[in-house]
């Protein structure tokens, strides 16, 4: 080979060489990110990377278990009804013959048994002191109680001055004991609570159900100043998660498309929607499409996430951590141990997870050889011409 034809090619040769680390990629190597436990970060402390076993698995899924509907609300019926405020109520009064303070007397027919008489009042809210108004027993305090015990009370007022009186109490238009349903229902609106005990479901079918997919609906109940959610997919299928409301509750339904995104030597590099009940990463690299078997580096599967705090017993302190507390960490598992096939299983991937598979180190090799091949091929022809 001639002299300049030869310092051409190692000229090339020698470019290529100094450009192995601008080779083209999808990300980091496994090396770099195996490399970044070790290394301070610009958040002030290393970054974790934690090897995925199954006692890591099982810590993780203890520590993102959250109370269920029937763990955190019980199955509980709600208290008897009670009369409030705003809602109306019909007082219906008896007096035994013969009467003398309600309706005219009615004299007795020979042979016929006395009847006694009865009375109707008409319709009335509940004002904002809580009391109703009835003839001869004055105002009658009903907020707060129930109808039973208002009946009793207004009995009693009218026993010195009625003929063995009775009165029946009953909540004619109930604006007190209500749920409210919002969120994608078919139309949010509060709902009554009867007797009959209304549990969960029963609220969303009377705000005409939900308007999204169940298996990509949330549900949060808000009872006081705590709140549940549940997947509306568990709530049908697991029957103790269908609870009893309460007067009060808040119902909200939620579309929430969780994600994840599959970058790497995957086949779908895409963002992934997964279902509300969740995916674990067996089911995530199954929709990645698997690994690419001619890129994918088996022990270089990654899953990048912000963990809180208390998640894991970190190995070293302080850990890097971003302005809202969290802790950025870097989960590996090696697909070359068939146990991690099990692990994987019980591995559930969060929202907003990162699934990386980095490329074997063969393929590096193969990228780079064929750039040595394009650079010098040329230049071998031409001097082979040439002679």
């Amino acid at each position: 080979m001639r002299t300049p034809f030869r310092i051409a090619l190692i000229s090339a040769a020698g470019c290529v060489l100094a450009a192995c680390n601008a080779l083209p990629g999808s990300g980091p190597h496994s090396g770099d990110i195996a490399q970044a436990d070790g290394r301070a970060s610009e958040l002030g402390a290393r970054i974790e990377v934690v090897d995925v076993t199954d006692a890591v698995a099982r810590r993780l899924l203890a520590s993102h278990h959250a109370m269920s509907f029937a763990e955190g609300l019980g199955d509980k019926p709600a208290p008897e009804e009670r009369v409030g405020a705003g809602d109306s109520v019909q007082v219906t009064l008896w007096e035994a013959p013969p009467a003398t303070l309600f309706g005219a007397p009615v004299a007795a027919t020979p042979g016929m048994p006395s009847t006694s008489q009865a009375i109707g009042l008409p319709e009335q809210a509940v004002g904002l002191d809580g009391t109703i108004a009835v003839p001869f027993a004055g105002r009658v305090q009903a907020a707060g109680r129930t109808t039973r015990e208002i009946g009793d009370d207004i009995t009693r007022r009218l026993s010195a001055k009625a003929n063995h009186p009775e009165a029946v109490v009953r909540i004619a238009s109930n604006r007190s004991s209500m749920v409210t349903v919002v969120g994608e229902v078919g139309a949010s609106q509060r709902v009554p609570l009867t007797a009959g005990g209304e549990r969960l479901l029963d609220a969303l079918a009377a705000a005409g159900g939900v308007r999204q997919p169940v298996n990509k609906t949330t549900i949060q109940v808000t009872r006081g100043e705590r709140w549940f959610t549940e997947s509306l997919d568990r709530v049908i299928r697991d029957p103790r998660q269908n609870v009893p409301l309460h007067p009060g509750d808040v119902v909200t339904a939620m579309y929430q498309p969780l994600s994840f995104i599959a970058l790497g030597a995957t086949g779908k590099q895409d963002e992934i929607n997964f279902e509300a009940q969740g995916v674990t990463l067996a089911q995530a690299l199954a929709r990645a499409n698997g690994l690419v078997d001619t890129r994918a580096n088996v022990q270089g599967v990654f899953v990048f996430r912000l963990e809180a705090a208390d998640a894991l017993d970190w190995p070293r302190q302080p850990v890097a951590t971003t302005p809202d507390g969290l802790v950025p960490v870097i989960y590996r598992i090696d697909l070359r141990d068939p146990r991690s096939f099990f692990v994987m299983q019980s591995f559930a991937m969060n929202d907003k997870d990162i699934l990386y598979i980095a490329n074997s180190p063969t393929a590096e090799l193969q990228k780079f050889l064929n750039i040595v091949f394009t650079l010098t091929y040329p230049l071998v022809q031409i001097n082979n011409t040439l002679k």
